[in-house]
């Protein structure tokens, strides 16, 4: 459980900065999430659905496909399926709030150049 913290979103090498004002796994949870400029290498889906409001920024979501999808400010959300391969690219700073849900035992990272997916468990523990 997470209340009020502030630590990298997606592990260490993620360039997203997460401002969680409540994090509890098995229920939901609330950020605020800052993309700095760039993106990781690798695609990724999340261990959870979500719903996210862009607040300021420039970022396209690229899914495994090589689809291109700019992210764009509005008051309806962005929905956000755990399955969906994606990585995101913040073409500068760029800002969102989320609200997620439970959280699934496992979720997938996959890197595209070596044609390699890894499962993932709490913690980012490989299995």
């Amino acid at each position: 459980m997470r209340f009020m913290e502030k630590s990298k979103d997606g592990g260490p090498e993620s360039p997203v900065d997460g401002f969680f004002v409540i994090e509890i796994k098995s229920l939901f949870s609330i950020a605020v999430l800052k993309f700095n400029k760039g993106c990781r290498e690798t695609f990724h889906n999340h261990a959870f659905n979500a719903l996210t409001w862009f607040l300021s920024g420039d970022m396209v979501e690229e899914d495994a496909n090589g689809e291109l999808l700019p992210y764009r400010k509005s008051l309806l959300p962005k929905v956000t399926k755990r399955e969906k391969m994606h990585r995101v690219i913040a073409n500068r700073d760029s800002w969102a709030v989320t609200v997620r849900g439970p959280w699934s035992k496992y979720w997938n990272e996959y890197d595209k150049k070596e044609d390699k997916e890894t499962t993932l468990t709490h913690g980012r523990r490989v299995v």
